[in-house]
């Protein structure tokens, strides 16, 4: 058995895990005004059972053991940080709040401007009210499909219902390699900057804001080249693209950041940060206001089916070289800030986490029922500023748009959902 599936060794000593890559890097570039966290929102049909939800919830994490885990704590001179791993939580994880107007967004507010501390296990906190479930995870410890996983389990145990994915592991799709479907090259932006998303009307003094919002399930004519994912990648780039020219900001290359993650989804699914992530690239002149569709569409699913290909580690050969524990992790963490402070022009323009069709039915059983929508965030931190997360759920795509509230506040959000909206119907349905 693995340290993983036995958390604490035989006399009560946790067992203890290396951070990953994602972990250590993250971990690395916290900052103490904008927590690195991730949000998950599920609606329901009615309020569950406290005591009943709070048991099935705590029997979860039991059941996935390396959600359980704490910071260890070491001197500055060692050479990895380290999970300690806990038989038990140390905290009280599930709160029940009174379904007050100013309840939800509260919990909201939270999610978004404090993190569950890494020295408590776990670093997650579950939320309550009325019908809501509102999920904050800390992301240098684990991201938004794990703890997806581990909800479900919650609700099988509370309802007694299946909840097994309703589709098997993801596989990559292999690259296009047949003579009508070879890509034009790709663009390369090379030393250039890349295009930042242009300042609104910032609110700084929230670290984050946030808008969610129900659209209507991009369509696909029968035997379309391009996914859905591709519709809403293509959505995106049009969407900052148009902002930018509303306000001034001149034409630059653009790349877009997307998780890719080929993790099971059953009860064997890792825990952890466990995607890895790819740069999709556009170039300027693609994005005008005389965009072909079509072409667009054609030309990011290529892109989007290699980029899935291709074997890389999660964030790259460079961030894999910074965290080899050759040097102690104060010192490389003293490095890895520098460079990202350097990098910072050439970052992605934003990301986009599409989380795809919702794969369990997060039925918590009769008198609860299952889930009517699902929303997720991402970390919208400096200098990309914005993160477009999205999922669907009962036929109806849930759009979360996270941004910085040093660059955007609640107007700019709004702009931008209408914009990702137009921009997502002209990406879909029959050719013109």
């Amino acid at each position: 058995m693995t340290a993983l599936q036995h958390p604490a060794r035989p006399g009560g000593q946790p067992r203890r895990v290396p951070f990953t890559v994602v972990d250590e890097v993250t971990r690395h570039c916290l900052h103490p005004r904008v927590p690195e966290t991730v949000h998950i929102e599920v609606h329901l049909p009615a309020a569950p059972d406290p005591a009943r939800l709070r048991a099935a919830f705590n029997e979860a994490l039991r059941r996935h053991p390396r959600i359980l885990m704490r910071e260890a704590p070491g001197r500055w001179y060692r050479r990895r940080y380290e999970w300690e791993l806990t038989p038990h939580p140390d905290t009280e994880v599930v709160t029940f709040h009174r379904p007050t107007p100013q309840a939800l967004t509260d919990s909201r507010t939270r999610a978004l401007s404090l993190a569950p501390p890494l020295a408590l296990s776990p670093p997650v906190r579950l939320e309550v009210i009325d019908r809501v479930l509102l999920l904050t995870i800390n992301h240098t410890a684990l991201d938004g499909p794990a703890c997806l996983r581990v909800l479900a389990t919650a609700a099988e145990l509370y309802g007694g219902r299946d909840n097994s994915p309703a589709t098997g592991a993801p596989t990559r799709a292999p690259a296009p390699h047949t003579s009508q479907d070879r890509p034009a090259p790709a663009p390369r932006p090379g030393f250039a900057p890349v295009a930042r998303v242009a300042r609104g009307t910032p609110n700084s003094a929230a670290p984050n804001g946030m808008l969610t919002a129900e659209l209507p399930l991009p369509t696909r004519p029968r035997g379309a080249p391009y996914t859905v994912n591709d519709q809403l990648m293509v959505a995106t780039a049009r969407t900052i693209a148009a902002w930018n020219r509303e306000h001034g900001s001149p034409p630059r290359p653009m790349r877009i950041t997307m998780p890719v993650d080929d993790r099971s989804r059953g009860l064997d699914m890792p825990i952890g940060n466990g995607t890895r992530l790819v740069e999709v690239p556009f170039a300027p002149e693609e994005l005008t206001t005389s965009t072909d569709v079509r072409e667009l569409l054609r030309r990011t699913a290529l892109r989007t089916r290699t980029l899935k290909a291709l074997p890389r580690p999660q964030l790259g050969h460079g961030a894999a070289l910074l965290t080899a524990p050759v040097l102690p992790v104060a010192l490389r963490a003293a490095v890895t800030r520098a460079l990202r402070r350097t990098a910072a022009p050439w970052t992605s323009t934003t990301l986009l986490s599409n989380i795809g069709r919702v794969p369990y039915p997060l039925d918590f059983g009769e008198g609860t029922g299952r889930a009517t929508a699902v929303w997720f965030s991402a970390p919208a931190r400096m200098p990309r500023g914005l993160t477009v997360t999205t999922a669907s759920t009962a036929g109806r795509l849930h759009l979360a748009l996270r941004w910085s509230g040093a660059l955007l506040g609640a107007a700019d959000g709004e702009r931008l959902r209408d914009l990702f909206a137009e921009y997502l119907e002209a990406a879909s349905g029959e050719p013109a």
